[in-house]
């Protein structure tokens, strides 16, 4: 297959870009806007983000239904739903960010609608989105390069967040008028960045079913034992992740009084996803993507440590936790969406029918129901905590409570994590030997046979295989 050209790959970056204005934006200050902007107190909060986040991850279920039902000969299975439904999503972003005082019950009530409808909007979008990056080829090179500019488009608008938003978040400012102009201004710059998506991210795998039915996306399901272990995994990773990151604002404020080392941790930030996204291939295809993984979960479990046990007087030591997690967080992301790539063969070499999107959403349900419990854990934490907002000074019960957040449990989650990932079997030498099987199988016409339905990854398969790119030979994918 043709190597992805430049300006297809800055394409794809684009959009994961634009997705993150609506999402980083929601999973950053969303928890902080609730509490000190809208008044929600933070137990409500938490059960308002563990209600909302599972409904989108079953709405994420349903958007790759329809992703898997639909086809367009012009413009593929998946920039359809990315042309359409970008504006409404930016738009929402703007709404759930501009809660107006009803009454408790009113205020609430408008909470959980606008959230949910952003959830929804995202789910039709986002998930088109990341199944788009298996079809646009089966390379490994390219598949690390689209992981990398994956992760380098979200992180840029994260460090954006952190350096530019991040600071306004004090005591005293009128953070509404903040919020409003910032989902106004994203309305704009996230439209230019999902239509360059749209016109330079195209499809070019072969796809041998365009429109797959129900039936067929649960067969591909049903026996795919490594995409259940990358899910699982996922989900635990992920509940400690958001809880970090829905109180690490509040860890660097309330807790080590440094707001203004939020930007500097953002900087950070950016500098460490061009570094680890400039070896990160290399590396995967020295040790393999699972090895990757399980490393760099084991960095981001010992910055929980440092977080938890450190006291709010040291504030370089405590800072030197957050940087640690970010370390691990960002290596993995570079490799978990190459794994999620990796199992969607996985499914098309035991049935025949290739089904990214549903593949895709049953990925992003576990993520979404680990985000969801992460951040309702967070919040949770701040309320046994006696959390107060108003810009109080807080309790010691308080600040331990936003240490266990942002310290303990992602540092147990994330160790439970590793283990369930440790019996994960799809390696990526088993992957090479699957993508020449289906190649073979297309040139020769033959649908797959009950037996290769019950071949089961070796054992004695490894990570470490290193795999020589060439024009004419499957490989890995090794890479958001």
């Amino acid at each position: 297959m043709k190597k992805l050209n430049k300006l297809s790959i800055i394409g794809y970056g684009a959009g994961d870009a634009a997705n993150n204005l609506a999402f980083t934006t929601a999973t950053m200050f969303l928890l902080v806007y609730y509490t000190d902007v809208a008044g929600i107190s933070a137990a409500a909060a938490g059960t308002l983000l563990l209600v909302v986040r599972i409904f989108d991850a079953f709405a994420d279920v349903l958007a790759g239904r329809m992703v898997d039902r639909n086809y367009s000969k012009r413009f593929g299975k998946f920039r359809p739903f990315i042309m359409f439904g970008s504006i409404p999503l930016l738009l929402l972003s703007v709404a759930t960010f501009s809660v107006p005082q009803l009454g408790e019950s009113g205020t609430l009530l408008y909470a959980y609608v606008t959230y949910a409808a952003l959830g929804l909007a995202y789910s039709l979008v986002n998930i088109p989105y990341g199944s788009l990056a298996g079809a646009m080829t089966q390379d490994p090179g390219d598949r690390a390069k689209l992981g990398s500019a994956r992760m380098v488009g979200g992180l840029l608008v994260g460090s954006a967040l952190g350096i530019f938003v991040a600071p306004l978040i004090k005591p005293g400012a009128d953070l509404q008028a903040t919020f409003t102009t910032i989902t106004l201004v994203f309305v704009g710059i996230g439209t230019v960045l999902y239509f360059f998506t749209v016109l330079t991210a195209k499809e070019r795998v072969h796809r041998a079913v365009p429109n797959v039915s129900l039936k067929q996306s649960m067969e591909t399901l049903k026996g795919n034992k490594p995409l259940l272990m990358l899910c699982i995994s996922s989900f635990l990773f992920l509940s400690g992740y958001l809880a970090l990151t829905s109180v690490q604002l509040y860890y660097l404020r309330d807790v080590l009084g440094r707001l203004d080392l939020y930007p500097v941790l953002s900087i950070i930030q950016l500098v460490l996803t061009f570094v680890l996204a400039a070896f990160m291939p290399k590396l995967v295809r020295n040790i393999g993507k699972k090895h990757v993984y399980i490393y760099s979960s084991l960095i981001t479990v010992a910055g929980g440590v440092v977080i938890f046990f450190t006291p709010a007087s040291q504030v370089m030591i405590g800072f030197a936790g957050l940087v640690l997690s970010l370390v691990g967080v960002l290596a993995m992301s570079i490799v978990v969406w190459a794994l999620e790539a990796d199992t969607v063969e996985y499914g098309e070499w035991k049935t025949g029918v290739r089904t990214e999107g549903i593949t895709y959403a049953l990925f992003s349900f576990t993520r979404k129901t680990g985000q969801a419990v992460g951040g309702a854990l967070a919040a949770y934490a701040l309320a046994w905590g006696g959390y107060k907002s108003g810009g109080v000074v807080q309790t010691p019960d308080a600040v331990f409570g936003i240490q266990v957040a942002a310290g303990a449990l992602p540092a147990v989650l994330t160790i439970l994590a590793v283990l369930v990932m440790s019996r994960y079997t799809l390696t990526d030498a088993k992957h090479a030997e699957i993508l020449a099987e289906i190649r073979a199988r297309r040139e020769s016409g033959d649908a797959p046979k009950k037996a290769d339905a019950a071949v089961e990854p070796s054992k004695d398969d490894t990570d470490g295989t290193t795999e020589t790119a060439t024009s004419h030979q499957p490989h890995a994918a090794p890479t958001n």
